[in-house]
């Protein structure tokens, strides 16, 4: 695992808003069809848990794991879950690099936005690999942030791109992870990998409101923002032009966004 590895989003409010919006329907559609009753599921990298969660309602009687880097945030999931009445899901705190699990253990093993973040990619897809069944399945999605695309284009949008793929590279991840999740799964000993894409796209009020609001927080006072200054990936006054762009963007009535995906299916 590189030295320089860590995440660049961080946990700041704005940033669990966002991901707890995501479900199976918006972020995973591609894994759907094999979310039967009776599967055991291992979801890496589960943050604020709703995902899992919806995968567990789909898989009963089966059950699901969450397993992510944060301790506090599985706590919170665990909440979310128990709240929900949903009992055949459990949060671990886990690294990704060294599942603990014996070999052959889950028939899914899932991970959401989780790729684009680690230094070995790679050995991540070895370790789902080796604690999925044969004949059980691997699945990654990741965005490919060089691909989005926006209007009005706005100059601090393009700062926050530039900002954001210097960013994330020093921090050791790859920030157009999508469109090399095949290859990875290739590398890491897969032989039958399906491969799709999907589109996040955020067009109506309430969406932009949704998403640009949360990342004109984010640039100005989360860890994205604290990890910027520091690496020298972006000054203050950038950041502050960052988050009036999405500001502006947000209250624009011709503001449209689009997020490109890659997907994988890899089978043991």
């Amino acid at each position: 695992m590189a030295i320089s590895e860590r995440y660049t989003l961080g946990h700041h409010e704005s940033v669990l808003r966002t991901h707890s919006w995501r479900t199976v329907d918006n972020s995973a559609a591609y894994l759907a069809p094999y979310l039967v009753p009776g599967v055991q599921v291992l979801d890496v990298g589960s943050g604020p848990g709703t995902i899992t969660i919806d995968i567990a309602q789909r898989i009963t009687p089966g059950s699901v794991i969450g397993m992510d880097a944060s301790a506090d945030v599985c706590v919170s999931a665990s909440t979310l879950a128990r709240d929900s009445g949903v009992m055949n899901v459990d949060f671990v705190a886990g690294d990704a690099y060294s599942l603990d699990y014996p070999d052959d253990t889950f028939d899914i093993v899932h991970a959401h936005q989780v790729l684009q973040h680690v230094g070995d990619p790679v050995a991540v897809l070895r370790e789902m690999r080796r604690v999925v069944k044969p004949g059980g399945i691997v699945a990654a999605r990741d965005v490919i942030y060089g691909a989005a695309s926006w209007y009005p284009l706005l100059p601090g949008l393009d700062t926050w791109m530039r900002v954001y793929q210097s960013l994330a590279r020093s921090n050791a991840g790859e920030p157009n992870a999508g469109r090399s999740l095949k290859a990875w799964a290739m590398e890491a000993g897969f032989t039958e990998v399906e491969s799709t894409a999907s589109i996040w796209c955020f067009s109506t009020d309430d969406d932009r409101d949704w998403w640009g609001s949360a990342w004109a927080e984010r640039a100005v006072g989360s860890s994205f923002a604290e990890q910027s200054i520091e690496t020298g990936a972006a000054s203050k006054e950038e950041l502050a032009e960052i988050s009036t762009a999405w500001t502006e963007w947000v209250s624009d009535d011709r503001g449209w966004y689009a997020m490109p995906h890659g997907e994988i299916l890899a089978r043991k």
